[in-house]
């Protein structure tokens, strides 16, 4: 089922064909300031927005690459598959800094735009975690009102060290809010299902249809030696993402990131014939968007000229295509 309101059906949203076989959704890249770029944006002209803000750890945040090379008995850092050795090597180092003094100040008007760009019909997802939600919940009940929050949707994952002076923090928080919470796209029918827990409690036929998602949700972080792995610090799993633009948003619907990062929403817009704005002030970030955007024939904005004549080289990672859907 679809949440449907006589404004939805006045706007012709009433008949979705989501077995659209048309060309997929245009990407824009822009390399600046998101604030600046928000405000130029048009009123109500955005149908999702998702962000993973900085979720402010007060810590400089790194990645190190690795490769891995298969080498004889003994001789490695690593065991793997059937006891077999690798060594590994560092190629590469990716930092940022995760601090903002006021960090509620810093992200206020961003959400104030955000609030103005969405259409009536739009969602915005916020990605935090548990240092900054609590906040950021009154701060958005203040702009959106508090009847237009919808969900805190719990992303658990299992993976990691482990704390030994208290509860080990495995769970990031995404916070749901509608711009009008009489009209807002939901398509109930899109969610993929899960298995169930105790498949031999509910019978055969419903074990093997599974059950629907609740706002709790178990999903590995992008693996670590994987094809969809960019190698930029935050990355979140295309999993993730794909679930949010499937159940709440429509075929050549635009979607907005204005903390863009390595693009795993543009990704997901992408294949499933979205339009996508996709916002990060960090060039890395930026660098990596046109690798693995570059099948889609980005349009650059604001970006360097090495980035805007280049066709995308994506040699270090697996890019997108209609086969993998990386």
């Amino acid at each position: 089922m679809t949440f449907r309101c006589k404004i939805c059906e006045q706007l012709g949203q009433e008949n979705l064909d989501f077995n659209l076989t048309s060309k997929s959704g245009r990407i824009d890249i822009h390399f600046d300031d998101n604030l600046v770029v928000l405000e130029g944006l048009a009123s109500e002209s955005i149908d999702l927005i998702y962000i993973d803000p900085p979720f402010n750890t007060k810590r400089k945040r790194t990645k190190i690459q690795l490769a891995t090379t298969h080498c004889q008995e003994g001789q490695g850092d690593r065991v793997g598959f059937k006891g077999k050795t690798y060594q590994s090597v560092k190629i590469g180092t990716k930092t940022y800094r995760d601090q903002f003094s006021d960090y509620l100040g810093f992200l206020h008007p961003r959400l104030v735009q955000a609030h103005r760009l969405l259409a009536q019909s739009g969602s915005l997802f916020l990605h935090l975690d548990y240092r900054e939600v609590h906040y950021i919940k009154v701060m958005l009940d203040e702009i959106f009102s508090r009847e237009c929050f919808k969900n805190e949707i719990i992303w658990a994952y299992d993976y990691g060290g482990r704390s030994k002076s208290k509860w080990s923090a495995k769970h990031d928080n995404i916070l749901w809010y509608v711009k009008n919470p009489d009209c807002y796209t939901f398509h109930f029918e899109e969610m993929e299902r899960i298995p169930y827990m105790a498949p031999g409690l509910v019978g055969k036929e419903k074990a093997e249809r599974g059950k629907c998602p609740t706002d709790c949700w178990w999903h590995t972080i992008v693996p670590t030696t994987g094809s969809e792995k960019t190698g930029y610090p935050t990355q979140k799993p295309l999993g993730i993402i794909n679930r949010i633009v499937h159940v709440h948003s429509n075929p050549n619907d635009t979607l907005l990131d204005f903390f863009a990062g390595s693009g795993t929403l543009g990704v997901s817009a992408y294949h499933h014939n979205r339009n996508c704005i996709l916002i990060d002030d960090n060039l890395e970030a930026v660098e990596i968007m046109a690798r693995r955007l570059a099948a889609a024939s980005p349009r650059f904005h604001n970006c360097p000229q090495h980035i805007s004549n280049s066709r995308g080289d994506s040699s270090h990672f697996t890019s997108i295509s209609p086969k993998n859907g990386l």
